[in-house]
């Protein structure tokens, strides 16, 4: 089924677009929000794809970050698919909690039953998605690269780890950078991958780097007043991961800002220019 254009709002000389489609990587119904910025009209745009978190959609990030403005700026287009499957066939978390099933399909391939039927978000945003966007959107899918917040940095740090061609560059907010040794990460992680955790490594982006991930523009902001700091996102094992590994990342820490969408609402800006001049140089 093509995609079908469900809302669009005018956005600074840009359009703000809402979307739907049939997604045969996931077998359900997706929706998914795209910018377009004022350059669109005129030629294909570069392309930047956010992951959003835990319990999102693709709605948070377009109504909360305020990313249009810098978007425009830029010329560059931003893409935010939903966060997992959706549908009434689609599993969810038995016991009702947020961390697992629907909202929380860490973008990952699952191995296992009940999930491995629909979730299957590492190939959903890494082929189908670039796939179907150029044919409905003047966005150039050859200038591509990546950002995301908590379980969508996650997202994105493995995805351009694993695709370093496909990138231009990478960024993060509060990103879970060793899902494989805290709580969040082990609990999906066991369900949709199973017990062997070796197998998990491949969507660790400490472990990716450790491997030998070659090097791509790399931006992680991490604020100091995160409730989930010490407990889920463990900021410093990628720090220690690069150090040891010399692979080159600009991680800030910042005092006194949390996990909200105020926090990346006041950086994504910088985090768009980042990936402008990304795009610019892999196209020069």
């Amino acid at each position: 089924m093509s995609l079908e254009i469900i809302t669009e709002n005018r956005c600074f000389e840009g359009r703000q677009l809402r979307f739907r489609h049939r997604a045969e990587t996931l077998d359900c119904d997706m929706h998914g929000a795209i910018y377009l910025p004022p350059q669109a009209a005129r030629e294909p745009v570069p392309l930047l794809y956010w992951l959003s978190g835990l319990t999102c959609t693709d709605e948070n990030f377009v109504q909360k970050a305020g990313a249009q403005r810098y978007a425009a700026e830029h010329g560059v287009a931003i893409v935010a698919p939903d966060t997992s499957p959706r549908g009434d066939d689609v599993p969810d978390d038995p016991e009702g909690s947020w961390d697992l099933g629907l909202g929380a399909g860490f973008y990952l391939n699952a191995s296992q039953d009940p999930w491995q039927r629909h979730y299957r978000m590492y190939d959903y945003i890494t082929d189908e998605l670039p796939e179907l966007l150029p044919e409905a959107f003047p966005v150039d899918p050859e200038r591509s690269s990546i950002f995301g917040h908590s379980m969508g940095g996650h997202g994105a740090l493995v995805i351009a780890l694993h695709n370093p061609a496909r990138y231009a560059s990478v960024s993060a907010f509060a990103p879970i950078v060793a899902p494989t040794r805290c709580p969040w990460g082990e609990k999906a992680f066991s369900h949709y991958l199973g017990p062997d955790r070796e197998a998990w490594k491949a969507y660790d982006s400490c472990e990716l780097i450790a491997a030998g991930a070659p090097q791509l523009p790399m931006l992680i902001d991490q604020g100091e007043a995160d409730n989930f700091l010490e407990s889920q996102l463990k900021t410093e094992l990628l720090e220690q991961a690069c150090q040891e590994n010399s692979y080159e990342a600009t991680i800030r820490r910042h005092p006194g800002y949390d996990h909200s969408y105020y926090f990346i609402a006041s950086f994504v800006g910088s985090h768009i220019g980042f990936h402008a001049r990304a795009l610019e140089q892999a196209a020069g």
